[in-house]
């Protein structure tokens, strides 16, 4: 194995271990307790990362590696049927916070406490606003946008409406059911959005 082979392994082994820890234990688990968990000197997570801010930035950029969220949304928005290609979206966004509502919970709390934490969420938060107006872009180009609409005012309505927090409280605080939440979300978003013929 090269040198550049073992650092990206270690580097992995070391967000493996942290999206593991703060899954169970939260977003303000030790550095110490993350290098720990991989193996390995707190010295070594300095080293990979240089800051916690740089670790928590790796671990949110890891997510979106191991569950290929920006795969899954080029799929998504390849679908020729507007209504559908904004349900197909929605559903992986929404699939995606399903596994990722421990630590982006986290992250969110510690937000206005932690500068890194502040600034790793809204590197990601960013990307996806981008994702959504190529999206609501093409619903636009399409005629599929209900006359009121701009595609830069839609996507930041569904990033809005794509909340971690939001699908938090409905799942978390109301009790609803993932598939519950999901299907609502389509059903209000396509309304919202959408003119009535193509919705």
């Amino acid at each position: 194995m090269s040198s550049v082979d073992r650092v990206a392994r270690t580097r992995a082994e070391i967000l493996d271990s942290a999206w593991d820890l703060i899954s169970v234990r939260g977003a303000e688990v030790s550095l110490a307790e993350i290098a720990k968990a991989a193996g390995i000197s707190r010295q070594s997570v300095y080293d990979h990362f240089g800051s916690r801010g740089g670790l928590i930035l790796g671990l949110v950029r890891r997510a979106d590696e191991r569950l290929d969220i920006k795969a899954r949304f080029d799929e998504a928005f390849e679908t020729v049927n507007p209504a559908k290609r904004l349900e197909a979206s929605i559903e992986v966004w929404i699939r995606f916070v399903e596994e990722i509502y421990p630590v982006a919970s986290d992250l969110i709390r510690l937000r206005s406490t932690d500068a890194d934490a502040s600034a790793a969420w809204e590197d990601r938060m960013s990307e996806l606003r981008d994702w959504l107006l190529i999206l609501t872009g093409s619903l636009e180009r399409d005629g599929a946008l209900q006359a009121d609409w701009s595609a830069k005012e839609a996507a930041d309505y569904l990033w809005a409406s794509f909340s971690v927090q939001s699908w938090g409280l409905l799942t978390r605080d109301c009790s609803w059911s993932e598939e519950r939440a999901l299907e609502v979300l389509k059903r209000t978003i396509r309304q919202a959005l959408l003119r009535p013929a193509v919705a």
